[in-house]
């Protein structure tokens, strides 16, 4: 796996390596949302992606830039759900075992669909701590090639694809993209992208307020956590790593925050008026975009809509 940071050849690389294994998804209008916003919003839809969020491309890149001597032993993660899916998803592509650890409140919809992909799940306690022993644990036992969820440079030129398709396909410029950020894979990765292949394109990040970590590391210029985590947006509780965060700091251009109540309302507008199933992290974007749509009226701007695995029986709505 690389240890330097992704540059334009990585990400066509990465692009070109997993694109027999994932969908090309769709950018999506919808008059409604432009309307409201007085901008034009080009939806970049991964929540109609494999395994139903981006991760997927950050799990298919890191597998798949492994060599077989590191794929024998099977490979390892942790995760509250999509990347645990992805890893699982990823491995059985290439014959490979996934054992996943993933939090003992995990969505069950998530849990689930590891389980439908293969992977031997082992849960923990919801804690960074916890789920690193429990990680460190499984590698002592069987030797297995971890992959971080996020803190990983393969997988960050993985998430970055998200990003280069949804410039590549927007036949005009974008003044701007928003991400949300919880540990950082995704946002680098866009504003990597953005940085390569739209320069003039401005990333920011959206962030809930009951995981709100970026914006102080943004602030501060050091990795901070949150002074406090509660939100119902459950993809993205975890701070930022060493090798997200100099990415970022280096190229978005700022970190906004959202209430849960702002987060539901975007993820109504989506199931409502484009008719997509969002889950509450991927509505996270939306929600910052429209929370300052002020400032940006007239504008061309993107948005990552990050996955749909939302548990039916538990909407918030």
């Amino acid at each position: 796996m690389s240890d330097t940071v992704p540059n334009r050849e990585t990400i066509e690389k990465a692009h070109k390596l997993i694109a027999p294994y994932i969908h090309h998804t769709p950018v999506l209008t919808s008059s409604f949302l432009n309307d409201l916003c007085e901008a034009e919003i080009f939806f970049k839809c991964e929540n109609l992606q494999k395994i139903g969020a981006f991760k997927a491309r950050g799990g298919l890149n890191a597998i798949l830039t492994l060599t077989e001597e590191q794929l024998k032993n099977g490979v390892t993660t942790h995760s509250s759900g999509n990347h645990a899916q992805a890893i699982a998803f990823s491995a059985a592509k290439v014959g490979a075992k996934a054992y996943i650890v993933m939090p003992d409140n995990s969505p069950l919809v998530k849990i689930k669909a590891v389980e439908g992909y293969g992977g031997e799940i082992t849960f923990c306690k919801n804690t960074p701590e916890e789920r690193e022993h429990t990680v460190q644990e499984i590698i002592k036992k069987t030797g297995a090639a971890f992959i971080h969820p996020f803190n990983n440079y393969a997988v960050i030129a993985g998430q970055a694809t998200a990003a280069k398709e949804l410039i590549e396909d927007c036949q005009e410029k974008l003044d701007m993209i928003f991400a949300p950020v919880g540990g950082g894979g995704l946002l680098s990765g866009t504003a990597l992208s953005a940085h390569y292949f739209s320069p003039d394109t401005k990333v920011y990040a959206g962030e809930p307020e009951g995981a709100a970590d970026a914006v102080l590391s943004f602030r501060s210029d050091r990795i901070e956590k949150a002074p406090y985590v509660k939100t119902i947006a459950d993809g993205l509780l975890t701070y930022l790593g060493d090798k997200t965060f100099p990415i970022i700091k280096q190229h978005i251009t700022d970190v906004l925050t959202v209430s849960d109540e702002e987060i539901i309302q975007s993820m109504r507008y989506l199931w409502e008026r484009m008719k997509l199933v969002v889950e509450p992290s991927g509505a996270v974007s939306l929600a910052a975009f429209i929370k300052n749509k002020d400032h940006f009226k007239g504008r061309k701007v993107g948005i990552i809509l990050t996955g749909g695995n939302v548990d039916l029986g538990k909407l918030p709505f």
